[in-house]
């Protein structure tokens, strides 16, 4: 197994893979990826689900190039920064300013998660409520890896050998009202915040229509918050602008990351109700959070710059175009793979869920050699739980969408004839 023989240490890669230059990517434009030395594929994730208007957009370099020459570092810490301000006033027309009136940026959507779990606390504690300390998360939702997101991704990924501790937080299972009312009732005064993505990431599972309203009404007779995490969902991936703007009632606190900046830096922003921010003027209290990086002149351009180009591409038009596009194919895909059994998801984030034809479980291991059969025909995609993830930029143009799934059903052909039926593996 052994095959690390350079310095860069990837982040969540097998060790057999590191070091391999078939994992080393040089370049990428539109909605295509380099690899060293060799192919270029489709990319079929936008770039881990962050580059939502494809690569390498030239009015987001230009307007980053600009701030690097004229406010190269400004700090968040102790002062402002003008363009931090036009950037925030610029996420609270988008999200809605009748409700949202302050944001607070951070470097990730994990970073992003841990900074809204203190605004959450410290916002009861402001108000007398000093018991609301828990947290409610939702199984197979993903909120990152810092200390505190790591708590509330489901997920075991380690917390014993890294000492996460979980023990204000809280997991019920997606789409079921009664098991979240259960847990509030047993714990009543005591939770301050459900923190849950509208689809969940991985794989691709919306919340219900019904699930939203019990999440609103909850939130009404316990007094809690709700907060929306759109690091995934935002930016158009699913319809609205976030995809919260499609609820009945809009949530105290969103999230957003990825998309901000199109993927180009480390960069998020936890977008804060009018009603949550006041709590802590006039109490005139400092949010006990900051970053070096977080809000810097360049991060705050390239936020500015990606709204703009969302504007002028008509983005939100284009999401809708691609998700019925997406449907189309999906429903042939469907018909003629054998092992998709169904699909999932909403917008431009949509899950094929496997089954081998003998009916035994995709493990693991069969994911990653389906993911790998498929970038030697062409395409990336990227791996779920029994599941592929499909999660294309919202540039993509109708021969992309065929090229995708021209190159999934031909890696799906080729895992067929490199492993049968039968040697299904964990």
């Amino acid at each position: 197994m052994p095959r690390p023989a350079h310095p860069l240490w990837p982040m969540m890669m097998p060790v057999e893979n590191q070091g391999d230059d078939a994992y080393c990517t040089e370049s990428a434009h539109g909605v295509r990826v380099r690899f060293k030395g060799g192919p270029e594929l489709l990319c079929g994730t936008s770039g881990l689900w962050n580059c939502v208007l494809g690569y390498g957009n030239l009015a987001i370099a230009d307007a980053v190039h600009s701030a690097l020459r004229d406010a190269s570092y400004l700090s968040l810490w102790g002062y402002e920064n003008a363009y931090a301000r036009r950037a925030a006033e610029a996420l609270v027309e988008v999200a809605g300013a009748e409700h949202y009136g302050r944001v607070l940026f951070s470097t990730s959507g994990g970073a992003a998660n841990d900074l809204t779990m203190k605004l959450v606390r410290q916002y009861f504690s402001l108000r007398g409520e000093d018991l609301r300390k828990g947290i409610v998360g939702l199984h197979g939702g993903w909120h990152g890896l810092t200390f505190g997101a790591a708590a509330l991704t489901s997920a075991n990924l380690g917390d014993r050998t890294y000492g996460v501790d979980r023990r204000l937080v809280t997991h019920v299972h997606p789409n079921d009202p009664e098991e979240l009312e259960r847990l509030l009732d047993r714990h009543r005064g005591r939770i301050a915040a459900i923190v849950v993505e509208p689809v969940i990431g991985t794989p691709a599972l919306p919340l219900t229509d019904d699930y939203t309203a019990a999440l609103l009404r909850l939130r009404r007779e316990h007094g809690l918050l709700l907060v929306a995490d759109e690091v995934t969902t935002g930016f158009g991936r699913i319809g609205p602008f976030f995809a919260s703007q499609a609820w009945p009632e809009p949530p105290d606190v969103v999230i957003t990351s990825k998309a901000l900046t199109n993927g180009t830096l480390a960069a998020s922003a936890v977008i804060v109700s009018h009603a949550v921010a006041e709590e802590f003027t006039r109490a005139g209290a400092v949010l006990g959070a900051g970053e070096t990086q977080a809000g810097t002149p360049v991060t705050a351009a390239a936020i500015l710059a990606t709204l703009e180009e969302m504007r002028r591409l008509d983005a939100l038009a284009l999401s809708a175009g691609l998700s019925a596009l997406l449907d189309t194919e999906l429903a042939a895909l469907v018909k003629d793979a054998g092992l998709i059994t169904s699909t999932q998801g909403r917008g431009c984030l949509r899950a094929l869920m496997l089954s081998r034809p003998d009916g035994t479980e995709f493990g693991k291991q069969d994911i990653a050699a389906l993911v790998a059969a498929i970038r030697l025909e062409g395409a990336i995609v990227h791996p779920g739980p029994s599941s592929l993830l499909l999660l294309p930029a919202l540039i993509y143009t109708t021969q992309d969408v065929k090229l995708l799934f021209d190159c999934v059903r031909a890696g799906m052909a080729r895992f067929l004839r490199e492993t049968p039926v039968g040697a299904s593996r964990a």
